[in-house]
């Protein structure tokens, strides 16, 4: 992949990450919201101590995302946790933007993996 393209996408998603990592924190009971009702259930804390470890969690990957040996371990643990947001908060308005972040993210993860699976492709 062309290094200018990496390093937008690596700089798109860590800032996307900040930001979302922030809205929570200023507001995790909103956020809360979003959540399914089964999840909630299933929670062994409240919805607002789950969003603040999302929110920390989310600010993490986005820092983690611009240091260059945490690359890929920051769009596998993003990719994970982007997927958590999908089950846990089923197809909503903002399904379509977890969609790209996924795919983001696992474009990055291909692209950082050792011994390039990227590599393996263009045979």
């Amino acid at each position: 992949m062309n290094r200018m393209a990496i390093r937008v996408l690596r700089v798109g998603l860590a800032i996307t990450f900040w930001w979302i990592g922030f809205l929570i924190l200023r507001q995790p009971e909103v956020w809360g919201g979003y959540l399914s009702p089964w999840v909630v259930n299933l929670l062994p804390v409240s919805v607002v101590g789950i969003m603040i470890i999302t929110g920390i969690l989310d600010i993490i990957i986005g820092v983690a995302l611009l240091i260059n040996p945490l690359t890929r371990l920051a769009a596998l643990v993003g990719s994970l946790h982007i997927v958590v947001v999908l089950i846990t908060s089923g197809i909503t308005d903002i399904t379509v933007r977890d969609v790209g972040l996924l795919a983001g993210l696992m474009a990055l993860a291909i692209n950082f993996w050792p011994n390039s699976l990227s590599k393996s492709s263009n045979n």
